[in-house]
């Protein structure tokens, strides 16, 4: 749990919001996990007196407002304030003056800032400090001075701007998710939710998209919103084209199985493709560029091992091998492709820069050697392109005209750039959106796979995995997943959801729709006799589902023999008038209990048809035990996989895993269960939605899994 809250009055004046949002955000970013929350509030001020739009809470201690705040943040941590305190001071002291919109006020403060960043790259001493992070906020949140900084004129507080920006990628985006953040809570004022109405760039010469997956798993619900996306935009909003691209380029982790499922997913999705690719068909073509961007020395063969690679990269240190001839990076480059022993040491490194601020930029790899038998080209290959060198340039080939890019791959953007100016390929538009994360989940393809091969789950399809198969075996709809994800719009906000939303989302799809069916715990059942009752059990059809006739019929057995669930005869007093539903009221006469055990073993009831169910407390399912075959039944409900909402990059996978997630309880249902399907989906009085996940057969129970409502429990 966060020590501290930020919160933000998103209505007030952005000038003044972000450069504490963005403090925040750096502490964040400086530590595994965050340990200060942010809170937007859609309101234009948290405090009236001294018109705060911030405010930073810890414990019972609160502190308002822009300057007070950003104190109190660097007195509980040190390392925000440099070695120049009063320096650093006297910026600060500058944000309020950067917050007006008039400009004749505001050019002198911009002038200013442009003449001290003269000769310097950061605006108090020779590292980023807490006023660079303060005062580009307060430029980024005033219009005035970012239309000002487009004209130019501001040499070189424009350049300090741009530098910033690429330094700190995480600053952009805050700022968008602070924004996205304010307008999804309009949006959710509105029944409709929010919607794809966004503008693409360049789009009067067409829109072709692509989604490509890797054929190394089964796609999960993140990857259902990339899907979409891609697909809305292409056939939705600007009727052009949809390729499926399966990126092929790891053939260690690659099977037809999973090119299989993700194809079959996508059409349960409703989403068809124009055109079905595979990385793998441009493999000579990618090694032709590879060769050519070898010759043109923007590229070079290393040989450094993979810690001392990613150390360098770090640090940014050059590799040794960073200066070798093109004509020895080929020879390298031929051992590789004959996958000898020599050549299974080298690698291709694209010659970008080894000290750039953004260390995806720092010469990555962009071929490597790799052996195993490709399951599409067999052993044609032994190098094989990352999927940094091979997407931007297939999209260029492909004739992609809009590469849209979960918001994790912002910082590789310039790389994804660079790739095609260096080739000279035709430019693609990229357009970044925020994945779909969930509280408690697993999303990462590498860590599901851990849970599958140890064996911790029962296979891609388990119903607590997030895989499109796993919800859906857990009983999610389709047209619910689609609804839920396009009602979040191309939001660029990361946010983890509960799982609850989406499951609110399905019960609407299925409540209508489900029949309605009965069941009774075994363990402890309450045998029951009904005085009043009918001396010969009989049957009567009733509706399936009480709203909706064209559910069907359903045969209701009544006898005097019946069975009750202990946990609500433990609760009946005597002489009580209870409710039989779909029956009746009756009388608690007699109650027997197991005096060593406390358990209640048998019950009597009086029938009194005439009581008024309305003025009932007790309202109980119930089973005859004569005139019908009872069919059993296990009810399955599940947990989430982990113990903690989020895994930060140091946790431990193994110290967060719920070891206990799957809960059974046994149990008989009524005799028209018999006749369910696998896959049906049915409401089971007073305990929930639940899908068939195995027909019952003599000799085997039914198996019912239970499908969240979206209510806690």
């Amino acid at each position: 749990m966060s020590e501290y809250e930020l919160k933000v009055a998103t209505r007030g004046n952005h000038a003044a919001l972000l450069p504490v949002v963005l403090i925040v955000t750096s502490i964040n970013e400086a530590r595994p996990t965050p340990v200060v929350k942010i809170t937007y509030e859609d309101t234009a001020l948290l405090q009236d007196g001294d018109k705060a739009i911030v405010q930073l809470t810890s414990g019972s201690n609160s502190v308002f407002g822009t300057a007070n705040v950003i104190q109190e943040l660097t007195t509980h941590f040190p390392f925000l304030a440099g070695k120049d305190s009063k320096q650093e001071a006297e910026w600060i002291s500058q944000l309020d003056s950067l917050t007006t919109l008039d400009f004749k006020a505001l050019d002198p403060v911009l002038q200013r800032l442009d003449a001290h960043l003269l000769m310097r790259s950061f605006v108090v001493g020779y590292s980023l400090s807490t006023p660079d992070i303060a005062l580009w906020g307060a430029l980024r949140g005033n219009r005035v001075a970012v239309a000002a900084l487009k004209k130019g004129s501001l040499v070189n507080l424009t350049r300090w701007y741009r530098f910033l920006e690429e330094l700190c990628p995480w600053t952009s985006a805050a700022v968008e998710s602070m924004n996205a953040v304010a307008k999804e809570k309009k949006v959710a004022k509105s029944k409709e939710g929010a919607s794809y109405d966004i503008a693409l760039k360049n789009t009067e010469n067409g829109v072709v998209t692509r989604f490509p997956p890797e054929p190394s798993g089964y796609l999960h619900i993140g990857h259902a919103k990339a899907a979409l996306l891609n697909d809305y935009f292409a056939h939705e909003k600007y009727n052009g084209t949809m390729l499926l691209r399966f990126d092929d380029t790891n053939p260690s982790n690659e099977k037809q199985e999973f090119e299989d499922a993700i194809v079959e997913d996508l059409a349960l999705m409703g989403i068809k493709p124009n055109k079905m690719t595979y990385t793998s068909d441009y493999f000579d073509e990618l090694y032709d560029h590879c060769i050519q961007i070898i010759k043109q020395g923007d590229a070079y063969a290393d040989d450094t091992d993979k810690e001392t690679m990613a150390a360098q990269r770090w640090d940014g240190l050059p590799s040794k091998r960073r200066d070798l001839s093109p004509e020895e990076s080929l020879a390298h480059l031929e051992e590789m492709k004959n996958g000898t022993p020599e050549g299974l040491r080298w690698c291709i490194r694209a010659k970008i820069s080894f000290d750039c601020p953004n260390k995806a930029m720092r010469d990555p790899v962009i071929y490597r050697c790799n052996p195993a038998v490709h399951h599409r080209t067999g052993s044609k290959w032994k190098i094989y392109p990352t999927y940094d060198f091979a997407c931007p340039i297939v999209d260029s080939m492909e004739g992609v005209t809009h590469a849209l890019r979960t918001i994790e791959y912002r910082d590789r953007n310039p790389q994804y750039q660079w790739m095609l100016d260096t080739m000279k390929m035709r430019n693609v538009q990229v357009w970044d959106f925020a994945r779909m994360n969930f509280v408690r989940t697993l999303l990462s393809k590498r860590k599901l796979t851990k849970l599958v091969e140890t064996g911790l789950v029962w296979g891609w399809d388990d119903p607590r995995f997030p895989t499109i198969r796993g919800i859906r075996r857990r009983g999610m709809t389709i047209p619910a997943l689609r609804e839920f994800i396009l009602k979040q719009g191309p939001s660029k906000a990361v946010t983890n959801f509960d799982w609850g939303l989406i499951w609110a989302t399905n019960k609407k799809y299925i409540d209508p729709i489900a029949p309605r069916h009965t069941t009774i715990y075994n363990k402890n059942v309450v045998k029951t006799t009904v005085t009043g009752g009918p001396a010969t059990p009989y049957s009567e059809e009733k509706p399936r589902h009480i709203k909706n006739a064209a559910v069907g019929m359903k045969k209701v057995v009544y006898s005097s023999s019946i069975i009750l669930e202990q946990e609500d005869v433990k609760l009946f007093k005597p002489d009580e008038e209870i409710t039989l539903m779909n029956w009746g009221n009756a009388i608690v006469r007699k109650v027997t209990t197991n005096a060593e055990t406390g358990i209640i073993t048998d019950l009597e009831l009086e029938l009194h048809m005439a009581g008024d169910v309305k003025k009932t407390e007790k309202k109980v399912t119930w089973l005859a035990t004569e005139g019908q075959d009872l069919v059993p039944v296990e009810l399955v409900d599940f947990d989430h996989l982990l113990t903690k909402d989020s895994l930060g990059e140091d946790d431990v996978l193994e110290d967060y895993l719920n070891m206990h997630t799957e809960f059974r309880e046994e149990g008989l249902a009524d005799c028209n269960v018999a006749d369910l399907k696998e896959s049906d989906i049915i409401q089971f009085d007073r305990k929930g939605y639940y899908r068939v996940d195995r027909a019952y057969s003599p000799g085997k129970p039914a198996v019912f899994f239970n499908i969240p409502s979206g209510k806690s429990k």
